[in-house]
């Protein structure tokens, strides 16, 4: 098997350069996307209730994913003994959705013609956001697609259900997003792991998401349940849209986020069953949510919102490749 030489052109240091996602190349032009991946940002934060700042989240987890961009030969992981993002998987990033102050239809309508143009090019969109509420325009460009390649079930890492109807005439915040999405006809369902305490969501809220097929699992059920458990919930041969909430973590390693909540997941429960969806599903979609960097000093939450999408997206590619 030939290895990649270090020795060959730049050595490009993750603090070299422009940081882009995971130094990749940017595509200015949305119409020009040639690659498997497309990385979006959504830098829109007017959906949150307490505190705000998840506008800068796309901005600090690319400075952050330069920390796993080392040679162009992907990384091998010594215990799949596999290599993950090797040179066959293109990976642009488009930069951000243009976002309008104050007007969230107008900032939502530019997030969802970025989706579009990824789903346009054939790749796989992954959206960083922003508050969860980006994930409305992420859900609504997919009716096309759906249309054509059948339905979508959604899979969300969240310590909040999200899944408030309307509250003083509110449908597009953060506390929205899925009930929005659940109202879709073309979502099958929903998954959501890590659901814990007090939340935003009524009871009457949690019943109308069971109503409308939402499976709900806290953090203890799911450990209760294991990795094998929690995947056996999801519909054999889905087409899995994943959202990943940064406060599904637990603040003790994501403390970077405006809604903390404790007791929630650690990095491997999570990784571990995004493999399993990589292995047996295939992945349409991601966005990964609610990082707001200036409430973590350290950077960790950023790289480990950095580390999560670089290890997933990985993860699908390898069976993709596995499969064909």
């Amino acid at each position: 098997m030939a290895r990649h030489s270090y020795e060959t052109g730049r050595l490009n240091l993750p603090f070299v350069g422009i940081a882009t996602f995971g130094k990749r190349p940017y595509v200015e032009d949305w119409s020009k996307i040639d690659a498997d991946i497309a990385i979006l940002g959504a830098p829109f934060d007017f959906g949150t209730q307490f505190r705000s700042g998840a506008r800068f989240g796309p901005r600090s987890v690319r400075e952050a994913s330069t920390l796993f961009s080392f040679g162009h030969a992907g990384a091998y992981d010594h215990e799949d003994d596999a290599v993950y993002l090797g040179g066959d998987v293109r990976i642009v990033d488009i930069g951000d959705a243009d976002i309008v102050h104050t007007d969230t239809e107008t900032s939502h309508a530019n997030i969802e013609a970025g989706v579009r143009a990824i789903l346009k090019a054939g790749a796989l969109p992954v959206v960083i956001g922003g508050d969860h509420s980006i994930n409305i325009p992420c859900i609504r460009a997919f009716d096309e697609t759906c249309a054509k390649d059948g339905p979508i079930h959604i899979v969300q890492i969240d310590a909040h259900l999200d899944f408030v109807d309307v509250r003083h005439g509110v449908r597009h915040g953060h506390g929205n997003p899925m009930r929005r999405a659940a109202e879709k006809d073309f979502v099958s369902g929903i998954t959501a792991l890590g659901i814990r305490n007090v939340s935003s969501t009524t009871q009457d809220g949690y019943e109308a998401a069971r109503a409308m097929g939402d499976d709900i699992l806290s953090v203890r059920q799911v450990r209760r349940l294991g990795t094998e458990g929690v995947l056996s919930r999801l519909p054999k041969g889905a087409r899995i849209y994943v959202t990943i909430d940064i406060d599904g973590f637990d603040p003790s390693i994501a403390p970077g986020t405006g809604t903390p909540s404790h007791g929630g997941f650690l990095y491997y429960e999570v990784l571990e069953i995004l493999q399993g969806i990589a292995r047996e599903h295939d992945v349409v979609g991601i966005d990964l949510v609610e990082v707001a960097p200036d409430y973590d000093p350290a950077g960790s939450t950023p790289i480990l919102a950095a580390q999560v999408l670089l290890n997933f997206l990985g993860f699908i590619f390898h069976e993709r490749a596995k499969r064909a």
